[in-house]
């Protein structure tokens, strides 16, 4: 039996994920924070382990402080360096590792394979390419390495439970003009995207997790209102978002657009190409 190792597997991506692996006759088992610590532990887990996903960070959605922003950026850089490091020193090493970055790497201009490097210079796409470089060391070691550039993860839980409650009450709306990017897959596909990465032993590099048929925060917003058949005719400020979460709103107000080119060329067919049929799925 095979042995995927995870950090941050106690959240909504990473149980779904022990789950998901488990059913298709896995053994999965979480890394703990304090064998992240513990190098010779790490060392142990790595050498045990064939898959190796790379989850851990704090949640984006927060108001940064610079206490803040501090722990968004050693909870994925020093995490991602624990385990490159273990790999380079471990005598078995694993078939593959995947490891996290966002599609806030990009800037919001325009809609953007891999393959283009349109990125921003704020402190989350700073924070996600020392995030990847890190991560893509391991490739020196000869293990298989992809890096998953998240969109948001639509699923029961996560972002999706937390805008639920206002538009069932139909207190739903737009994000400011709501004709900022939104970008975001099902967790089905998700799932399915790991699967496929880890049986298509020639697959490497960089991938975009998003679904092919891109949307906005306004199309999100229709499409969540058609649903649950409730109106959505209230607007969050953009000055309000600023003085709750401060630098963070932009996570809401400055979104990207990225297209999973690299899964359609390798042959991935998503379940839920569209938004409506991504909540159609997970809201009725």
């Amino acid at each position: 039996m095979k042995t995927i190792a995870i950090t941050g597997s106690s959240g909504f991506v990473g149980t779904s994920l022990k789950s998901f692996f488990s059913n298709i006759g896995f053994n999965v088992r979480g890394i703990k924070r304090e064998e992240l610590k513990d190098s010779q532990k790490l060392i142990d887990i790595v050498e045990n382990s064939q898959f190796i996903i790379n989850l851990a960070g704090a949640n984006i959605i927060n108001r940064w402080t610079d206490s803040y922003k501090k722990l968004l950026y050693t909870s994925r850089i020093d995490t991602t360096k624990a385990i490159v490091e273990a790999m380079k020193n471990a005598k078995v090493k694993p078939e593959l590792f995947i490891s996290t970055s966002a599609v806030g790497i990009y800037n919001n201009k325009s809609c953007y394979k891999e393959d283009e490097v349109e990125y921003s210079d704020d402190f989350l796409a700073n924070v996600c390419k020392e995030w990847e470089t890190e991560a893509l060391k391991a490739n020196e070691f000869g293990i298989r390495t992809a890096i998953f550039r998240f969109g948001i993860v639509l699923g029961n839980g996560g972002a999706l439970s937390k805008m639920l409650p206002a538009f069932k009450f139909g207190l739903g709306g737009n994000i400011g003009d709501g004709k900022q990017y939104f970008s975001f897959i099902h967790i089905e596909d998700l799932l399915r995207a790991y699967n496929h990465v880890y049986e298509n032993k020639e697959l490497d590099g960089v991938f975009n997790l998003a679904a092919p048929i891109s949307t906005t925060n306004e199309g999100l917003t229709k499409a969540l209102g058609k649903v649950l058949h409730r109106p959505t005719f209230f607007t969050v400020p953009q000055f309000m978002l600023n003085l709750i979460f401060s630098e963070g709103a932009k996570v809401l107000t400055d979104g990207q657009c990225a297209i999973p080119q690299r899964l359609l060329d390798n042959g991935f067919k998503f379940k839920y190409a569209s938004i409506e049929n991504s909540l159609k799925n997970l809201v009725v």
